[in-house]
C-alpha cells in the first residue's frame, strides 16, 4: 500500500470517530495525502489571530477548520446514509469505492 493514499476524497460525507467533535458529520473540504490529515467543514475549529490585511481588513480572531488525521474520519455511504467501511472493485475498467454495507459505488462513473 502506497504511503500517500486516502480512502477518503474531498467532496465525501464523513463521521468523526474521535477527539472534541466525536459524533459530529461533515464533507471534506481538502485532503492533505502527504500528512495523512483531511480538513472537515465545521470540524476541528481553531482560533487564528490575525493582523488586519487586504482579506480581513478589520483582523482579530478567526475561527477556522483545522487539519486532522484521516484514521478519526469515517465515510458515510450516501445510499444507506450509515457510517461504512471502503472496497475497491472494478467497474468499467476503472477501480471504484463501493459501501460495505449495502453495495453501493461511492464514486461517480462517467
Amino acid at each position: 500500500m502506497s504511503q500517500y493514499k486516502l480512502k477518503v476524497k474531498k467532496g465525501d460525507t464523513v463521521l468523526v470517530l474521535s477527539g472534541k467533535d466525536k459524533g459530529k458529520q461533515g464533507k471534506i473540504l481538502q485532503a492533505l495525502p502527504k500528512k495523512d490529515k483531511v480538513v472537515v467543514e465545521g470540524i476541528n475549529k481553531v482560533k487564528r489571530h490575525t493582523k488586519p490585511n487586504q482579506n480581513v481588513p478589520k483582523g482579530g480572531i478567526i475561527p477556522k477548520e483545522a487539519p486532522m488525521h484521516a484514521s478519526k474520519v469515517m465515510i458515510v455511504c450516501p445510499a444507506c446514509s450509515k457510517p461504512t467501511r471502503i472496497a475497491k472493485k472494478l467497474v468499467d475498467g476503472k477501480m471504484v469505492r463501493v459501501c460495505k454495507k449495502c453495495g453501493e459505488l461511492l464514486d461517480q462513473t462517467k
